[in-house]
């Protein structure tokens, strides 16, 4: 059966994006691994052929930090694709870029409180 999680073939990748995590991402990760929205999160997850910034199996959830390179032809193009594959097993994926994560913290992680919380009853998700 094929293996969807953590292949073996990323292991070594994987441990190497924990140790050299960029700023941004030890800013979120350093909220999600104190549990401030109740939920537990995996960073540098592999999902297929591709490796998630943080994941919750919970939710099937996958947040993207997005630096400058994600922003030319061929760095849309990829995430698009990264998109694409992580939806199409049933994944929401959520992307911040790194000004979001530094500047407003509280902001992405209310938005990531939002997808993780049912609506209380008698509202609407709305449109």
């Amino acid at each position: 059966m094929w293996k969807l999680f953590n292949q073996g073939w990323s292991k070594e990748r994987r441990q190497n994006l924990r140790r050299e995590s960029t700023q941004p991402e030890r800013i979120l990760w350093n909220m999600l691994r104190n549990n401030v929205l109740g939920v537990k999160f995996r960073r540098q997850q592999g999902i297929g052929p591709y490796i998630a910034d943080f994941y919750s199996a919970k939710f099937q959830l996958v947040i993207e930090i997005d630096g400058d390179s994600h922003f030319d032809a061929t760095g849309m193009a990829y995430d698009a694709e990264r998109d694409a594959y992580m939806q199409g097993h049933d994944m929401r994926v959520l992307r911040f870029t790194n000004d979001e994560v530094r500047k407003n913290i509280d902001g992405v992680i209310a938005t990531i409180q939002l997808i993780i919380s049912p609506p209380a009853k008698g509202e609407s998700e709305g449109v």
